[in-house]
């Protein structure tokens, strides 16, 4: 199942506070993440600099126990909003029915 996770600004929090050995332990384990195969994109929004990660986990828990594992999550300097997916199921309501005779 994918989900995506979009970061959002917690109140209060200062960029100042986000230091050089916080965003290299970030990057390491966005990397761990990635080279494991459950995160599967990461983007930043063109509108404003908040990332867009992708994942690919059995369970809502799941992807939310990975987020907890992010180092800025875990000192409560960002936070994201979860959107589970699912295949999208309207093509064959969508197009006409083909007769295979």
């Amino acid at each position: 199942m994918k989900f995506i996770a979009i970061e959002k600004e917690l109140p209060d929090v200062k960029t100042n506070t986000f230091t050089d050995e916080l965003k290299i332990s970030e990057a390491s384990r966005i990397l761990e993440l990635f080279q494991s195969g459950e995160l599967r994109e990461i983007y930043f929004r063109q509108d404003r600099p908040e990332a867009v990660l992708i994942f690919e986990c059995n369970t809502v828990s799941e992807c939310k126990a990975l987020l907890s594992s992010l180092p800025m999550v875990k000192n409560k300097l960002i936070d994201f909003d979860l959107i589970p997916l699912i295949p999208y199921p309207g093509f064959l309501r969508l197009l006409p029915t083909i007769d295979n005779k």
